[in-house]
C-alpha cells in the first residue's frame, strides 16, 4: 500500500533493520527473505534520498536522517499496533502478551514479585522481561520498546501517564556485630563511616539515596559500590560497613540474615515509588489490566511506619 508516495510497507524493514542492527536478522524478524530485505532498503534510500545505513563491522548504523525518522516510524507502527491491530477484548486467560518492565532489583522483590505470582495463577501463559533500570528510560517509553517503568515518581518525566504505587523510606542497616551502630548514629558517624551503596546502569548512576544526599549538599564515604540493593547485606557482614537501604528491602532479607537496622539520623529520606507507560499504551486492554493489578498489589502494603515498628530501630 502507498501513501503519497511511500510503500507502507517499507516502514515496517526500516524499523527492523534500525531494531536489528543487521540486514539478515532484519529480514528474518519480518519474515523476509535476504534478497527482499536489500530490494526495501533500496527502495528506502530512493525515497529519503539518504543513504539511511552504513556499514561498520557487521553492525548497520543509522545515518543522521535514520535517526531522526527512527522514533517517529516507531512510534507509528506501535499505534497502529495497539489502537488498531489488537483486538477489542483482552481475555488475560489466553493471551501470550510478554511484558517489558524496566526496575530495580529492590521492586522486583517487594512488589513485582506477588504481581507475577498472581498472574501465573490467572495468566498462566502471559509471562515477563524484567530489565535493570536503564541509562534512557524515557526514550524507551516514547518508542513503546518497554511496557513499563517502575522508579521513584520524582525521577520519571512528565510526558508520559504514570501512577503512584507505594511509599517507602530508607533505614541505616549493618552487621549486628558493627560496634559503630551500638549508639545512636549521629550525622557526622554516618557521614564518615564507610558505606556500601547501589550504583546501576554502564555509567554507575547513584541511588536515590546517594541522590537525595547530594541534592542537599551532603556527601558519603562510598567504600563498596554494588550493582543493585540485593548485593548489600553480604557486603555488611562482618564488618563495620553501614548502608542505606529501603525499609521494605530489608524486612526482605531480615527473615534470612542477621541485621542491625538504626533510624538514619537525617528525615530527608523518603520516597514514592510510582509505575509509567508509554502514551501509546494508554487505552491498550492489556496494558490496562496489568496496571489494575499493580494498584491492587500496592493498596495491599502496608506503610512505612508500620515497617519501621516491626524493625523495632534503636
Amino acid at each position: 500500500m502507498r501513501f503519497k508516495g511511500l510503500d507502507l510497507n517499507l516502514l515496517v524493514a526500516f524499523d527492523a533493520l534500525v531494531m536489528q542492527g543487521n540486514l539478515t536478522t532484519a529480514a528474518r524478524s519480518i519474515n523476509l527473505s535476504q534478497p527482499a530485505m536489500s530490494a526495501a532498503v533500496a527502495r528506502l534510500r530512493t525515497y529519503f534520498r539518504d543513504e539511511l545505513f552504513t556499514m561498520k563491522g557487521r553492525k548497520l548504523v543509522p545515518t543522521p536522517r535514520a535517526e531522526a525518522l527512527a522514533a517517529p516510524i516507531r512510534e507509528a507502527l506501535a499505534h497502529i499496533q495497539h489502537s488498531i491491530i489488537s483486538p477489542d477484548g483482552f481475555d488475560p486467560s489466553q493471551s501470550n502478551r510478554r511484558f517489558r518492565i524496566i526496575l530495580s532489583d529492590f521492586m522486583t522483590v517487594v512488589f513485582l514479585r506477588g504481581v507475577v505470582d498472581r498472574v501465573a495463577r490467572e495468566a498462566p501463559t502471559i509471562s515477563f522481561e524484567l530489565l535493570p533500570p536503564a541509562e534512557e528510560p524515557d526514550e524507551l517509553l516514547r518508542r513503546g520498546e518497554v511496557d513499563f517503568l517502575m522508579y521513584p515518581q520524582m525521577f520519571m518525566s512528565s510526558a508520559y501517564p504514570k501512577a503512584a504505587l507505594f511509599d517507602d523510606t530508607f533505614v541505616c542497616v549493618g552487621c549486628p556485630m558493627n560496634k559503630q551502630l551500638a549508639s545512636r548514629l549521629t550525622f557526622e558517624n554516618y557521614i564518615s563511616i564507610g558505606h556500601v551503596e547501589a550504583q546501576f546502569g554502564r555509567s554507575l548512576r547513584p541511588s536515590f539515596h546517594e541522590w537525595l544526599l547530594l541534592e542537599h549538599g551532603f556527601k558519603i564515604r562510598t567504600e563498596v559500590a554494588v550493582q543493585g540493593f540485593g548485593m548489600i547485606p553480604p557486603m555488611l557482614l562482618g564488618t563495620n560497613r553501614i548502608a542505606s537501604m529501603p525499609s521494605r528491602l530489608v524486612s526482605h532479607f531480615a527473615q534470612t540474615m542477621p541485621l542491625r537496622v538504626v533510624e538514619p539520623p537525617l528525615r530527608l529520606l523518603t520516597f514514592t515509588e510510582a509505575v509509567q507507560w508509554p502514551a501509546i499504551h494508554n487505552t491498550d486492554p492489556a496494558s490496562m489490566w496489568l496496571r489494575n493489578l499493580f494498584l491492587q498489589q500496592a493498596s495491599t502494603m502496608v506503610s512505612p511506619s508500620e515497617i519501621s515498628q516491626c524493625h523495632g530501630q534503636s
